[in-house]
């Protein structure tokens, strides 16, 4: 092997190498990436699901309410008839 082709190999091992190691920087990129894209949306699941429990008894109050009032102005079409 002539110091040519050894410089040439010397060249294509080292470019390999940098190689390799961005791709391993890239694979743990994309890991950690994963990684909090699962805490997030595991994160905006859990305030939806805590907030639809904090707010569930507002809710059914008011329904209980919007219930009340649908009776109350049924009853008052039945007392006051029109002609």
């Amino acid at each position: 092997m002539d110091p040519e082709e050894k410089i040439m190999l010397k060249r294509a091992i080292d470019l390999s190498e940098e190689n390799n190691q961005m791709l391993k920087k890239l694979v743990r990129a994309m890991r950690w990436g994963r990684l909090v894209r699962f805490l997030y949306w595991g994160i905006l699941i859990a305030i939806s699901v805590g907030s639809f429990y904090y707010v569930q008894p507002y809710i059914n109050d008011l329904l209980g309410v919007y219930g009340d009032a649908r009776d109350t102005f049924n009853n008052l079409g039945g007392i006051v008839k029109p002609k």
